[in-house]
């Protein structure tokens, strides 16, 4: 049986089932939906008589320093809110303490950090040298080699694999010593298009380990739109499966690969791991990875790296129709990972953590690989759906597994509630200290659903905020004072070193509460991404130029009378669908692609389940060449086959022309309020706003009409 499972010298006999299974689910990049700050009020208001306490949390002074021994060494700090001044006050002295104990150096730095917001630079820990790998993998095989380090929640339930420690280093050795041995050199890039596994665990962490550069991509995009990310960054190598396996049906990984390849002229060799017993067409640069495995031997040479070399980038959609490739380097990211995963999740040895993100959006880099095994803790893969075989998949692997953090999206939480609270109760949930959501804002009653049904009201419950950029949790209810509380729906509190500032449009700080504002943060942490790979400019433009000396996060928020922070969305033209940040131009421009299409505008539009769903303005052409509803098709066809499906829009209308500013830009604010609001009367139109700018006013009575046809039907 060649499968990744043989490798990490694992017995399957007890198993009397096919291997093989997958997951692309859709788990979350962090980022915020639009919504109202009325509302947010409005929630803050009905909340304010519910405060949920949580049950743990940090201990009185003067045991600071057993909440966090470094603590003891700073000046004056007996209390939380002590730590959570210095942090902020002196981050030199916080963040480099924290990095010495914490961390395994080579060699160590010299300077804490070198930051300047107003030049949008960054730099942490200078001069140290460390590996990632060691840090993750050597240090804890040397205590604890037996400890599991991963458990591998395949497809079937049931099936699941416990992959030590030991287990794990010597499958990143191997897969380090192939990928050197096929000519993969420290700061080469290497394309990683798994599922999650293991093995893509281990590829990762042998990348690391070599000093070589890895850009997951996840596996749920089109042959399009791997191509562009291969491209961009210029990879040599691949490394994929034959097949994957999700929710019971097979995956052809292989056959996605094999069409990018064809468009990407840098690709010199893709490695192949096989997922499933099934053949799959090998050409002449595709290597079988366990094949080349047995050759190797299962210990390699750590490359001594510098704090800044880059880790990894990961692609985000912004709103351009490009992805960017955020660069994250080595030690400040693991040591942001490592201590946010402890603090926010409250985790402790011997914990099983249960991220059920993707490894192919940050959390999964995060909280599944980085930040758990740098702690060396237990952390689960899931490699399934929420619903297969059946609603209650994440219960029952919580009770099977004994998950203590459970950490999954919005999406998930809205699409379960649906389904009725006895797929919930009727798993053990006991096991369960900690809940948290990622990726959007969670609403109101999936966060009561959650808390009650999945908790039973005795868990803590986090809504976490963050983006790809930060690198980690930013804003949440934990770490905090003992027993704080935590109000519904709401990430609340900053992490240490974290200090949200919120902007006026004319660029001011309002310093006050109960206020709404841009989203910044003042002061650089370890975690934050760098660059976008390739365009430095393009990251001076996106986050530092709009509020100089400020790192711009791109959404909105409110902060309350009590100074809790509420995301009340984004600010540009970015949308999030189950958790996918998605550009509205990246839609546009595969729309584009239609022949009988001149233009298009998408704007994002409520939806029950996934937070937020698309929808597409078409304008055609005089003369087309086949009916409309054929055109819809192919509209929905090239979009999934340039992007992924989950961008596809869910309603698409065909109109005669866009608004359009004098200058020719689309007023999209427009057509967004119109299926926000489900305008489909003339009268509605004095809601717009200041329309001054519009080329001509007819247009907007011509799109009303379409959509209330559109409604009607």
């Amino acid at each position: 049986m060649a499968t990744s499972a043989k490798l990490l010298r694992i017995s399957l006999q007890h198993h009397h089932h096919h291997h093989h299974l997958l997951l692309l689910l859709p788990t979350p990049t962090p980022r915020a939906n639009p919504r109202t700050v009325a509302r947010t009020r409005t929630c803050a208001a009905r909340r304010g008589y519910q405060q949920v306490r949580g049950l743990q949390g940090t201990p009185a002074a003067p045991g600071i320093a057993s909440y966090m021994p470094e603590a003891a060494s700073f000046p004056g700090v007996r209390s939380y809110s002590d730590l959570l001044d210095f942090a902020i006050r002196d981050p030199e002295r916080f963040w480099g303490a924290l990095a010495r104990e914490r961390l395994h150096w080579t060699k160590p730095f010299e300077r804490v950090q070198d930051s300047d917001f107003g030049k949008g630079s960054t730099s942490w820990f200078l001069g140290g040298q460390l590996n990632v790998s060691v840090n993750c993998l050597d240090r804890h095989v040397k205590d604890s080699p037996n400890r599991v380090a991963l458990i591998w929640e395949r497809d079937e339930p049931g099936t699941e694999l416990r992959i030590t420690y030991r287990e794990l280093l010597e499958t990143t050795c191997r897969i380090a010593n192939t990928l050197k041995r096929h000519g993969v050199q420290k700061g080469d890039t290497v394309a990683i298009y798994m599922p999650v596994s293991p093995v893509a665990v281990a590829a990762m962490l042998a990348c690391a380990r070599i000093g070589a550069i890895h850009s997951v991509i996840f596996a749920g995009f089109s042959s399009q739109a791997l191509s562009t990310r291969i491209n961009d960054a210029q990879c040599k190598t691949i490394i994929t499966c034959n097949q994957s396996v999700r929710g019971g049906r097979i995956i052809e990984l292989k056959k996605t690969v094999d069409e990018a390849v064809k468009m990407c002229p840098t690709v010199k060799r893709v490695f192949v791991e096989q997922r499933t017993e099934n053949k799959v067409q090998m050409n002449d640069i595709d290597i079988p990875l366990e094949e080349e495995m047995k050759k190797e031997e299962a210990v390699c040479d750590p490359e001594p790296m510098d704090s800044e070399d880059m880790l990894f980038m990961l692609y985000t959609s912004g709103s351009t129709g490009q992805p960017k490739g955020l660069v994250h380097t080595q030690a400040g990211y693991l040591l942001y990972t490592s201590i946010t995963h402890k603090y926010v999740f409250e985790y402790q040895q011997g914990d099983v953590f249960g991220c059920v993100a993707d490894i192919g959006w940050i959390t999964g880099h995060s909280y599944v690989v980085y930040g758990p095994l740098c702690n060396g803790g237990t952390s689960v893969l899931f490699e399934s759906t929420p619903v297969y075989p059946h609603p209650g998949r994440y219960w029952e692997t919580v009770e099977r597994l004994r998950i203590n953090q459970f950490y999954g999206a919005p999406t998930a939480i809205r699409l379960l509630l649906k389904y009725g609270d006895s797929w919930v109760t009727k798993y053990d949930r006991s096991s369960l200290k900690v809940l948290g959501t990622v990726g959007e804002p969670i609403n109101y009653d999936a966060w009561q659903w959650y808390w009650k049904v999945v908790g039973g009201e005795r868990c803590t419950l986090i809504d976490t905020w963050w983006q790809t950029e930060t690198g980690g949790v930013c804003i949440a209810p934990r770490p905090s004072k003992k027993g704080a509380e935590i109000l519904p729906a709401m990430p609340m509190r900053p992490m240490f070193g974290i200090k949200p500032v919120l902007m006026n449009e004319k660029g001011g700080r309002m310093d006050e509460n109960d206020t709404s504002g841009a989203l910044c943060i003042a002061q650089s942490w370890p975690g934050i991404a760098r660059t976008i790979y390739g365009d430095h400019q393009k990251y001076l433009n996106s986050y530092f130029k709009r509020f100089p000396g400020y790192y711009f996060t791109g959404d909105g928020a409110y902060r309350s009378k009590d100074g809790y922070y509420q995301i009340t969305g984004r600010m540009d033209d970015v949308i999030n669908i189950s958790g996918h940040r998605l550009g509205t131009a990246e839609i546009e421009s595969a729309l584009d692609e239609h022949p009988d299409v001149p233009e298009t505008a998408v704007v994002g539009c409520p939806h029950h389940i996934k937070g937020e769903g698309a929808f597409a303005f078409v304008v055609l052409k005089d003369t087309i060449s086949k009916t409309e509803p054929a055109i819809v098709e192919d509209l929905k066809s090239i979009v999934a086959a340039k992007i992924a499906k989950y961008a596809v829009p869910d309603q698409i209308l065909i109109v005669k022309r866009l608004p359009k500013t004098r200058s020719g830009k689309i007023m999209r604010r427009v057509l967004k309020k119109i299926v926000t609001d489900h305008l489909t009367n003339q009268e509605d139109l004095s809601s717009m706003g200041d329309l001054s700018t519009l080329d001509d006013p007819m247009v907007i009575k011509e799109i009303v009409e379409a959509y209330k046809i559109f409604k009607e039907h």
